[in-house]
């Protein structure tokens, strides 16, 4: 394998049901499956014979070992990948469907009854964020899973929205404050559509004071095109960048994205998970070993 730049990744199978290829996503139920955490015994549990904790305290004990005993560089991260709720222009797609939105409407700006660039959330997609923040102060309070250390999140209005609904007023630690990072490279697929275009940096920023913004990101949108659609290969690139930028500089191992559907797709792809499409409103955990690619050549094998 030749030297590459920036980090490799991989998914560790055999800790969450998303990894199995028996799960269909179309009707997994992260909340009532505990965000697909399996539940089994781990090689770490016999460092703590007896111990009365959670099957989540228990994994987090288990990434500790896989860290602990990493070899090459390797590091291991769990990644809280959330779509955002139900968008203005979800509505609309689902209302001219899929072949018609993707021929004509999605290029416009809006109908007679909705404006698309850059939606806001609906109601339902509100009532979507609302139930995950209700879902993340059972699991913090009752499974004892690991809050994030470190929240990214896209630019575009609606994950903003779904990022400070989800995570706002719950029993953080102390040492994970809820301090959301906006990402520009976290954004959706680009391109023609118009509910893909950027607003203002200016006018998210006095939305959403509680964000810190990149200093690169320009006030306008300098990477939409009105005229090409980002495709899947160059999204991938934009994928592995962003990835590379957060763990570069960022040392946590328990990080939460918030960003879109083709995103996600994605960055399960790069991952090296399989493919699994979120709902609006869903969630998915991974757990993922990350090299630097000039410390080792990535041999492809578990963990």
């Amino acid at each position: 394998m030749s030297q590459q730049h920036g980090f490799t990744y991989s998914t560790v199978t055999g800790y969450f049901l998303q990894d199995d290829n028996s799960t269909v996503a179309e009707t997994f139920d992260f909340i009532s499956k505990n965000l697909g955490l399996l539940e089994r015994e781990y090689a770490a549990d016999v460092l703590n014979p007896g111990d009365k904790k959670t099957q989540w305290q228990r994994f987090e004990g288990e990434v500790n070992r896989l860290n602990d005993e990493a070899v090459d560089g390797a590091v291991y991260k769990v990644l809280y990948i959330g779509r955002h709720g139900q968008g203005v222009h979800n509505v609309a797609e689902k209302k001219y469907g899929t072949a018609e939105w993707d021929r004509y409407w999605a290029a416009q700006e809006g109908d007679s009854t909705s404006y698309w660039v850059d939606p806001h959330l609906t109601d339902t997609g509100v009532q979507q964020a609302e139930t995950i923040n209700a879902f993340w102060k059972h699991q913090l309070a009752v499974a004892g899973t690991p809050a994030p250390e470190k929240y990214y999140c896209s630019p575009l209005y609606r994950c903003l929205e779904t990022a400070n609904l989800t995570f706002t007023g719950l029993d953080l630690p102390a040492d994970r404050p809820y301090k959301p990072v906006v990402k520009e490279l976290l954004r959706e697929a680009n391109g023609i559509h118009t509910c893909d275009r950027r607003s203002p940096k200016s006018a998210v920023k006095n939305a959403f004071p509680n964000f810190t913004f990149e200093p690169s990101m320009t006030e306008d949108d300098e990477l939409w095109s009105a005229t090409e659609r980002e495709s899947d290969q160059d999204l991938d690139g934009r994928m592995k960048s962003l990835l590379d930028d957060v763990f570069e500089l960022d040392e946590s191992t328990f990080v939460s994205l918030t960003t879109h559907s083709c995103a996600i797709r994605s960055l399960l792809r790069v991952l090296g998970h399989r493919e699994f499409r979120l709902v609006t409103g869903g969630v998915i955990a991974v757990l993922v070993k990350v090299v630097r690619a000039c410390d080792a050549f990535h041999d492809g094998k578990n963990p």
